[in-house]
């Protein structure tokens, strides 16, 4: 059975359920997709042409039979040394991994230091802001370290969560003050505090302690390793990380632009 959906340019489509649809003769033309199941999508004759595709699960995608993800992962490496640390599995490697990404770090909170005063708060194409970056590391840090050392009041109220962590829980209930507008500077504080306090658990960590079994954050059922909690820590890390120095590189564009 076909059924003609009618759609006008600009509507929002959220939380509609199309798997197994046909999609023919569509326009979708500057649309945005943000927290969509792709998996299993089979597309034949389409243009793609200066899409952007950012943040993606895209093992076994394939474009003209290419496999796709090694090339990218092979370039996203190149560009971030430190990505290829990222799954490491024992104590000298997660410390190796944390100290190349604390570093890369420094490096991008010093190209946004030598831009116009209020560039950490700026939004390129609707996404965080550097300091909103930082704060959902915070995030991450307080729920996944603070999972390892048992700490229940472990979430700082400036933390940001991700964006649909309503669906499994009330932010309010994790102490979290989404509506929080901390200064940069403030920021920069409480981020240095929870790198530093990763750093120290991996100066500690034995590999024994690597299998020990521990609860998840409040939205994961069951429990899980140490080693998987600090691959989360790990792979946010290196995700925003390249977001930033994405935006980054469009802040100074703007900037050298308008000299």
């Amino acid at each position: 059975m076909t059924e003609m959906i009618e759609a006008a340019p600009g509507a929002e489509v959220t939380h509609v359920d199309l798997t197994g649809s046909t999609f023919l003769k569509v326009h979708l033309n500057d649309a945005r997709f943000r927290l969509v199941d792709m998996s299993g999508v089979v597309m034949r004759d389409v243009s793609l042409a200066a899409a952007s595709i950012d943040g993606a699960e895209i093992d076994g995608l394939r474009v003209d039979g290419v496999e796709v993800a090694p090339l990218i992962e092979a370039e996203l490496v190149r560009r971030e040394p430190a990505r290829a640390l990222r799954r490491a599995s024992d104590p000298a490697g997660l410390r190796e991994a944390w100290a190349a990404l604390t570093q890369s770090w420094d490096a991008a909170r010093a190209r946004l230091a030598a831009l116009p005063s209020g560039s950490a708060d700026i939004s390129v194409e609707h996404e965080w802001s550097f300091a909103q970056t930082l704060r959902h590391l915070v995030f991450v840090t307080d729920a996944w370290l603070g999972t390892l050392l048992g700490d229940e009041q472990q979430y700082h109220p400036w933390g940001l969560p991700f964006a649909d962590v309503g669906e499994f829980v009330d932010p309010a209930t994790l102490g979290v003050d989404i509506g929080a507008t901390p200064s940069y500077a403030d920021v920069l504080d409480v981020r240095a505090h929870r790198v530093a306090s990763v750093g120290e658990f991996l100066r500690t960590l034995t590999p024994d302690g690597l299998a020990e079994q521990c609860a998840g954050p409040a939205w994961h059922q069951g429990e899980l390793s140490v080693l998987h909690c600090l691959w989360v820590v790990l792979a946010e890390e290196c995700h925003h990380l390249g977001f930033a120095k994405r935006d980054l590189a469009v802040l100074e564009g703007r900037s050298a632009a308008s000299v």
